[in-house]
């Protein structure tokens, strides 16, 4: 066996950095040093390393493969190792974008370790440098009896594993389900808080005889109440969300959130149409299973800054390509007032190391605008005029057939700019329509299946659900939605 050395280095500044590193023999066997921490997830397998680390190897071609974040060109070398001896490998990582200079800075909002993590305080420590994050957020969660090894954490900004530069919160992730899969009223992550909102979950992820009680918009409130925020996530079909969303609870919408999901990302186009104010975030789950991050506009970089620029509507959210997009001066999150009937120009832009072959321009829900690279781009603009007829939001998104070391497509969606004319979008009235049935629906739920200690609990929440509904009833007439 030879001993390899690997040294790995940022290669403007020299510095040492953490990565994800991938070591194949001659033979085809990933070999990782004996005490790093192995990559979770799907595709690509890998072991953390802190700029150095030593892997016994077999004679012959062994292949290196590092990554760090997405903002840096992965690196592949191949090296001819010896029979025996020790063989000494510089592995320099060139970025391809440096996105925090720019004032955007990357978070993940859903994290958590599962009981079969046994070094949660190493993971924490090193998840966060190794994909390169600003902001990471590990979230507390009581899902029955299951001893998740980031339960441990205690709740609130972690200092000792910040720096000027980033930070890690523990947050909370309030949820209810009807059956072990089933989606009940949903599921909401809570950052920036400084005490526990409980019950933290409800129902049958509790145990068979807990009550459907309390609803989620009252955990909402209570997260306000501490100056913290709420997402909704990873569960769009959810009863609460439609409601939760009409009565101003929520801060931001997470979609791939830890993958694709047709469903989520049409009722978030859906809830914007009915002129909702929702950004966009992501996250990735149980465990860091993709490259999902929300990138989020701050200027100077602070975890206030962050969170109220993910208020603001100041993101896009990527696995990997950065996308911007500018409608006549005004970005993400913006509200911008013209006369209808008049054209607005958008200019959109990305950046990408892997190629995207699809980009488009978004307006109310429909592709307005696209191109579509056969071969693939990595870098480009698209200039288009928008036809303004009616209030209504525009965005921009992107994908390609290049996969990631986790074995995901490529993808990015920015945050949508808002647009009013005075003119309400006929799509309002039909997607209102759609939210008053699926509440109608949890209505029917909340009267004959729901479990509740009695007929208060059932009332509250009835009652709750009823608010919501009028609002979507509203729409249809033609109200307009009131800011909150």
């Amino acid at each position: 066996m030879a001993t390899l050395h690997g040294r790995i280095f940022d290669a403007v500044s020299g510095a040492a950095v953490e990565a994800k590193v991938h070591v194949v023999t001659s033979g085809g066997t990933f070999r990782h040093a004996g005490d790093g921490l192995l990559k979770r997830g799907p595709g690509v397998p890998f072991f953390f390393c802190e700029g150095t680390f030593t892997v016994d190897v077999p004679r012959g071609s062994t292949d290196i493969l590092v990554e760090r974040g997405t903002e840096y060109v992965t690196l592949r070398k191949v090296i001819s190792a010896p029979k025996a001896g020790h063989v000494d490998v510089e592995l320099p990582l060139q970025r391809w974008t440096d996105l925090p200079t720019a004032g955007w800075h990357p978070g993940n909002t859903h994290i958590h370790y599962d009981e079969k993590e046994t070094r949660p305080y190493d993971r924490l420590r090193m998840d966060s440098r190794v994909e390169g994050y600003s902001v990471t957020v590990v979230s507390i969660l009581h899902r029955w009896e299951l001893p998740y090894a980031s339960n441990q954490f205690p709740l609130g900004v972690m200092t000792d594993y910040c720096t000027a530069h980033h930070v890690v919160d523990i947050g909370e992730e309030n949820r209810h389900n009807v059956t072990a899969g089933g989606f009940g009223y949903g599921h909401i992550m809570f950052l920036r808080i400084r005490n526990l909102v409980e019950p933290v979950s409800r129902g049958t992820l509790v145990n068979a005889f807990n009550p459907d009680y309390p609803p989620l918009c009252y955990a909402c409130d209570e997260t306000r109440e501490q100056g913290g925020i709420v997402l909704w996530c990873h569960n769009g079909q959810g009863m609460e969300a439609p409601v939760a969303a009409a009565l101003g609870k929520l801060d931001g919408f997470n979609l791939f959130d830890p993958y694709w999901m047709d469903p989520e990302y049409d009722i978030w186009y859906r809830m914007l149409n009915c002129g909702l104010s929702l950004p966009a975030s992501t996250g990735t789950d149980w465990f860091i299973c993709s490259n999902n991050r929300v990138y989020i506009q701050t200027g100077d970089f602070s975890y206030d800054n962050w969170i109220e620029g993910m208020k603001r509507g100041r993101t896009f959210i990527t696995n990997g390509p950065a996308l911007f997009i500018d409608a006549e001066g005004h970005a993400p999150g913006d509200r911008m007032s013209v006369p209808a009937g008049r054209p607005v120009p958008v200019a959109v832009r990305w950046q990408s190391h892997y190629p995207v072959n699809r980009v488009e321009v978004i307006q109310d829900g429909a592709v307005a605008a696209e191109r579509i690279f056969p071969d693939g781009s990595r870098e480009g603009d698209l200039e288009v005029s928008l036809k303004v007829e009616h209030d209504g939001w525009t965005a921009a998104r992107c994908s390609g057939e290049a996969r990631d070391s986790f074995g995901h497509a490529v993808y990015a969606h920015t945050s949508p700019v808002y647009v009013q004319t005075g003119r309400v979008s006929p799509a309002r009235a039909q997607d209102a329509a759609f939210f008053v049935g699926s509440i109608d629906q949890s209505l029917d739920w909340i009267a004959r299946k729901g479990r509740y200690a009695n007929d208060r609990q059932r009332q509250e929440v009835r009652d709750l659900f009823l608010r919501g509904r009028e609002v979507y009833e509203g729409l249809m007439k033609g109200k307009v939605v009131r800011e909150t």
